[in-house]
């Protein structure tokens, strides 16, 4: 199991929250009750296992129209 942090460019609107939330969740291999989106912040804070990686969750996020500024992942 991986932790990521991934910073996105400044999030607008509280529905953002919603769609990133959603398609992060979508993402096969991505522990749904992990998925925490920071409005303030711009975060997504997730954890997934070894059968997806970052770049597919970036993938997913991009996919929706949020640019992805850059991501920090670690063993969890």
């Amino acid at each position: 199991m991986s932790k990521a942090v991934i910073q996105l460019e400044t999030l607008s609107c509280p529905s953002c929250l919603a769609k990133i939330e959603a398609a992060v969740k979508n993402v096969s291999g991505v522990n749904t009750d992990t998925v925490k989106v920071m409005f303030n912040a711009s975060k997504v804070k997730v954890e997934f296992d070894d059968t997806t990686n970052i770049e597919m969750i970036e993938k997913a996020i991009e996919d929706m129209g949020y640019p992805v500024i850059k991501s920090s992942v670690r063993a969890a």
